[in-house]
């Protein structure tokens, strides 16, 4: 399998797994509040992910490194709590398909900033009208996932 074969079968695979996190999330959250639900979910995610890196990595240094690096790039871990506390108060209220697609089209349309400014150190990518197009379309779509 192809490095892009298989980023694409892992992109394809955090799809499904997003929807089914935005229904079980709303489900714990009902059954324990929401921001223990937050907790819950991301205290697993931590530990399955220190258990992957125990042992594939067979020690700690690798996280040491990145705590001790730039601040900015532990932005990925607030942007997970961030996540899950918002899927987790939006599945229950407008539905799955629709938090997905609130969910997508927000992402895409941030993503093409960063693509055209190149922010986080990314190589910038020209926002081509085609790419305007899409996003609009996107927002289109979200936007009717919303009437029931």
């Amino acid at each position: 399998m192809s490095s892009t074969s298989l980023a694409a079968a892992l992109a394809m695979i955090a799809g499904l797994a997003g929807a089914v996190q935005i229904a079980v999330q709303g489900r714990l959250s009902d059954r324990i509040g929401t921001v223990e639900a937050l907790a819950c979910a991301s205290i697993l995610g931590g530990l399955i992910a220190l258990t992957v890196l125990l042992a594939t990595r067979r020690s700690l240094d690798g996280l040491a490194r990145g705590v001790a690096g730039p601040k900015w790039m532990l932005l990925g871990g607030v942007m997970s709590a961030v996540i899950i506390l918002s899927i987790t108060v939006a599945g229950p209220r407008i539905g799955i398909v629709a938090t997905t697609a609130v969910l997508i089209a927000a992402q895409f349309a941030l993503g093409a900033l960063i693509d055209r400014f190149g922010w986080f150190g990314i190589e910038a990518i020209p926002l081509s009208a085609s790419r305007v197009v899409g996003l609009a379309l996107l927002a289109v779509g979200a936007a009717l996932t919303l009437r029931r």
